[in-house]
């Protein structure tokens, strides 16, 4: 697929790796719609990619028809969809913060969910294409990642069976699959006093951070391909032949600090959503908080 000219909405496009994807298919020549929150720097990113942004909140049914709404007013439709929005939360589940896990939840599977049945009607008037991103830790998961595991783990299957629905209708659906990558949620973690060291401490290829650019590059491939999967770094699509013992595999190769780390996390009360992404989006949170 030629993406010159091509209408492309991104979701979460305000930094990391929506914005980084937009600017290099802005260098293609296709057409940006911007989505997500962080008014003022989503809407430097479009100005930079010679496109529109819509601010709205992907787990806020309203405004993100609204915005799929004017997209199309504005542009004509839509023939492409990555649905990348996505925040996470440091902490363990039993000392979690309530509001911070359901959150992740809400934004990483329901934002996509939502993302996808509010794009969809358009997608298949243009038998265009749609990439879900989930993660690396939807294979692998590891201590203190449990919201992200489960959202992420959910937009794979999502994904999948909406692959098999729409694929008559001339739709098809990509899956994005990436390892740590160097993004302000990424970095902002890596800052925690109990979840950086233990993340630092993964070994070998599991702890390594990836440039954003390597993302943008794949992605960006894999939409002109209508690509079934991404992976970034390659290694991620070969793990997943092996996902049935990877559980096993944490467990055994869970530091020795894990049970000290999850003491004082429970100590410290240092839960949360990590980042200016995850800052914004528990400021649009609208719901009661769990935990009061």
């Amino acid at each position: 697929m030629d993406v010159a000219g091509k209408v492309v909405l991104i979701t979460g496009a305000a930094r990391g790796i929506g914005a980084e994807v937009a600017r290099r298919l802005a260098a293609k020549g296709a057409k940006l719609a911007l989505v997500g929150l962080e008014g003022d720097r989503l809407r430097e990113v479009a100005e930079e990619c010679g496109g529109r942004a819509w601010e709205a909140d992907v787990t806020d049914w309203a405004a993100l028809e609204a915005a799929v709404n004017g997209v199309v007013d504005h542009y004509g439709g839509i023939d492409v969809v990555l649905a990348n929005a996505g925040i996470a939360a440091t902490g363990f589940v039993r000392s979690m913060d309530p509001a911070a896990f359901e959150r992740v939840i809400e934004v990483n599977l329901l934002g996509v969910w939502r993302t996808v049945r509010t794009c969809l009607p358009h997608l298949i008037a243009s038998r265009g294409y749609c990439m879900v991103v989930s993660s690396l830790a939807a294979i692998v998961h590891i201590p203190g990642n449990a919201a992200y595991s489960a959202a992420k783990a959910g937009c794979e299957a999502f994904a999948d069976s909406l692959r098999a629905e729409v694929r008559h209708l001339g739709v098809d659906v990509g899956v994005a699959y990436f390892s740590w990558i160097s993004t302000d949620m990424v970095d902002s973690a890596d800052k925690h006093p109990v979840i950086g060291p233990l993340r630092g401490a993964m070994p070998g290829l599991a702890g390594r951070k990836y440039p954003v650019a390597d993302v943008g590059k794949a992605v960006v491939r894999a939409i002109t391909r209508r690509s079934k999967a991404v992976h970034v770094p390659g290694w991620v699509g070969g793990l997943k032949f092996f996902r049935a013992f990877t559980p096993a595999a944490v467990e055994r190769r869970a530091p020795k600090s894990l049970p000290a780390a999850d003491r004082e996390m429970a100590e410290r009360d240092s839960s949360g959503l990590v980042g200016p992404g995850g800052a914004a989006a528990a400021a649009v949170r609208k719901d009661p908080d769990p935990a009061a």
